[in-house]
């Protein structure tokens, strides 16, 4: 007995006294220097990049590991977000102070010059870049096991969004919710009751909710598994005709060699015009009508994807729902870059990296404002150009604030409150009356020749920066999405004099309500 005590006190002795000098050389070894700790950065980020980008090529089903993997992306686009701002403010601080000192030469990991901090915020810069450190090598640290697992997952026939060459035509940061949507389809029906299982899509508006449904439709596993997809809007459950969720709404798939008869029923109650759509229109009558028709009259084992941006649909459902976000400001800025540089390494073009970052600040986390000013940028890969895209936007911004806060809210009628009147300098207005989407069901080229013919020749593009300045109303393309459901953005536009702004916002208010 007393020998195993005294091994046990040797061993606590051993591992104190270890612990202790392992602490007194970490205190000795100098604090690392701002280009070291970038440096650390930066290879830690390209790990992350790795471990991300093989997972976005595997079929992940565990939702442990999808959680995993969704606070894995966070951190990577939190770090490169950090990484960026830091660069920025290094070309933007050469910018304000000339020609900088010897001691920022050139860093041997970035083309931007050695990071040069005001002397009032230098701490908390500094306190920040250690804290994403931190945060970075814990998490990565914690993926051991997910990285062992991540092998066991099945390669699919895609590849991460990064490495696309035509960005246009995939989703972007969606796989966890994805596969969560696609789990649920899936999964067998409860056997107690012969009601489907219903799952409520709930997001606020553009934030991708159609996208998604049409994605995880487009999946062979859930066009195997279900004899017949029907799509149905807000205005086919109005018909009191239909009285049979299979008697109306759009075919979008018919398996014939499934006869098993399940079926997967899609409702979208918002309807295209999203001024006719807004959360205090879904009425009790509404739902109780939907509820009423899914629970008799859909064959046992079927699905139900009900999507709003109201939160009344969560009482439909037989599962949580599911709640999309819009994408937080890190990981719009790493959207926004991807798209914007595509093979061109941001890293060795500081400056269009920082005006880019500036521009994406402005267009305020808005999907349709990356991808139309991510392509007018692409178009010409050149600094001087870029800087007159940010003062063109800036300068209209405002100008138009009216405009700008309508476009891009969530909410149109709460942004109504937010309309400040235009500046007097300005003698016309262009004022958005409506905006609506139009879409194709499926990608053909009749599908497509349809759409360019009934599309508006003048682009949103156009009319905001000046280069047609049509008169009276007139409709414009925003942007055409060439993925599913292949959605274009409309608006309907009218120059206006500014004593004219008033009236507009009574009756948008009124038709809203």
């Amino acid at each position: 007995m007393e020998a195993t005590i005294s091994a046990i006190l040797t061993e606590l002795a051993g591992r104190s006294i270890s612990f202790l000098v392992s602490k007194y050389l970490n205190q000795q070894k100098p604090a690392p220097s701002d280009d070291e700790r970038l440096e650390n950065l930066q290879r830690l980020l390209l790990r992350f990049r790795i471990i991300v980008d093989e997972a976005e090529e595997r079929c992940i089903t565990n939702q442990a590991m999808l959680e995993q993997l969704s606070i894995l992306r966070k951190e990577m686009f939190r770090g490169y977000y950090t990484l960026d701002t830091f660069r920025c403010r290094a070309h933007q601080g050469k910018d304000h102070h000339g020609e900088v000192s010897p001691s920022f030469a050139i860093s041997k990991f970035s083309p931007a010059k050695r990071i040069r901090f005001c002397s009032d915020s230098s701490s908390q810069s500094l306190g920040e870049l250690q804290r994403v450190l931190g945060d970075l090598e814990n998490t990565i640290a914690d993926a051991t096991e997910f990285i062992a697992f991540l092998s066991s997952c099945p390669r699919l026939h895609r590849q991460p969004y990064s490495m696309y060459l035509i960005l246009d035509q995939c989703m972007f940061g969606r796989q966890t919710e994805m596969e969560y949507l696609i789990n649920f389809l899936l999964q067998p029906g409860n056997l107690s009751t012969l009601e489907p299982g219903v799952l409520p899509i709930i997001g606020p508006g553009r934030v991708g909710k159609s996208t998604l449904v049409e994605h995880a439709c487009n999946d062979e596993r859930v066009r195997s598994h279900f004899s017949q997809i029907v799509f149905f809007t807000r205005a086919d459950l109005e018909d009191e005709s239909i009285v049979d969720l299979r008697d109306g709404g759009v075919i979008k798939h018919r398996n014939r060699d499934s006869g098993v008869g399940r079926v997967l029923v899609i409702v979208e109650l918002d309807g295209d015009r999203y001024s006719e759509g807004l959360d205090k229109n879904i009425d009790e009558v509404l739902l109780e009508r939907l509820y009423s028709i899914y629970k008799t009259r859909i064959p046992r084992d079927s699905k139900i994807i009900v999507t709003s941006r109201s939160d009344k649909i969560v009482r439909l459902g037989t599962t949580q729902p599911l709640r999309l976000q819009l994408l937080s400001k890190e990981a719009y800025w790493y959207f926004f870059k991807v798209r914007t540089f595509g093979s061109m390494d941001a890293s060795e073009h500081p400056e269009m990296a920082s005006i880019a970052m500036d521009i994406a600040v402005e267009t305020e986390g808005c999907f349709m404002g990356a991808n139309l000013f991510s392509r007018l940028l692409r178009s010409n890969a050149n600094s001087h150009y870029w800087s007159l895209v940010l003062a063109t936007l800036r300068e209209f911004k405002k100008k138009n604030q009216h405009i700008w806060s309508f476009m891009y809210a969530a909410d149109q009628i709460k942004a109504l409150d937010q309309v400040t009147e235009p500046s007097e300098e300005a003698t016309e207005l262009l004022v958005i009356l409506d905006n609506y989407q139009t879409s194709c069901s499926y990608a053909s080229s009749h599908c497509e020749a349809e759409a360019e013919a009934e599309a508006p020749k003048i682009s949103l593009v156009d009319a905001l920066f000046g280069s047609v300045r049509p008169q009276g109303r007139f409709d414009a393309l925003g942007w055409k999405s060439q993925i599913a459901p292949y959605y274009s953005y409309m608006y309907s536009c009218e120059i206006q004099r500014p004593k004219c702004l008033a009236a507009w916002k009574n009756k948008m208010k009124k038709n809203g309500g």
